[in-house]
């Protein structure tokens, strides 16, 4: 199941990476280099529903999409978090706490995958949440600019990057909450 069509568009998200951070060390103007970002950003996000519709729909799950798709939107969010940071448009306090969220919740999966108490981390509406709440800050803030005149995206980009923290912080101790009861059972 590396190479369906659902699989290569995950690889493309992973791929389109480096593409979306390069931007901002070509030679155009800061404008051109935040629009460019910007479009890249959302229509590499846009591939994560794509992704999973497709494989819904072709029949073409597997146990290495599911493993795949997760990373992908994490390295996403974590390589924009940083170019954000550099560009000083976010605080090193959100990146800390979403990347540090993200170490922590792919550690417990996979620990708890180890226990065989997976479904007690599984993906919950407050995580899913959290990333939507992500995946349209980010593009506001790399944006940076007025959209049609008058939205501000710096401003609304602040706001849902925090509420996305306090997302972040609540999705995390929900999670942990969870495992904690198999931790200590396997513990004995």
């Amino acid at each position: 199941m590396f190479l369906t069509l659902p699989t290569l568009l995950t690889w493309a998200r992973i791929v389109a990476i480096p593409l979306i951070v390069g931007v901002f060390y070509l030679d155009l103007t800061p404008a051109h280099q935040n629009l460019l970002a910007t479009t890249l950003f959302i229509v590499v996000a846009l591939t994560d529903w794509l992704d999973g519709y497709l494989a819904r729909k072709l029949n073409q799950t597997s146990s290495f999409g599911a493993f795949l798709d997760p990373v992908a939107d994490k390295l996403m969010v974590c390589s924009a978090l940083l170019v954000l940071l550099k560009l000083q448009r976010v605080d090193a306090f959100v990146a800390l706490v979403i990347i540090g969220r993200e170490i922590t919740i792919s550690a417990l999966r996979e620990w708890m995958a180890q226990i065989g108490a997976s479904r007690s981390v599984a993906v919950h509406m407050v995580g899913k949440l959290k990333t939507t709440a992500q995946m349209v800050a980010i593009p506001f803030l790399l944006y940076h600019g007025h959209l049609f005149g008058f939205i501000d995206t710096q401003e609304w980009g602040t706001w849902l990057i925090y509420a996305a923290v306090v997302l972040t912080i609540w999705s995390m101790i929900y999670y942990l909450r969870k495992a904690v009861p198999e931790i200590r059972a396997k513990a004995r």
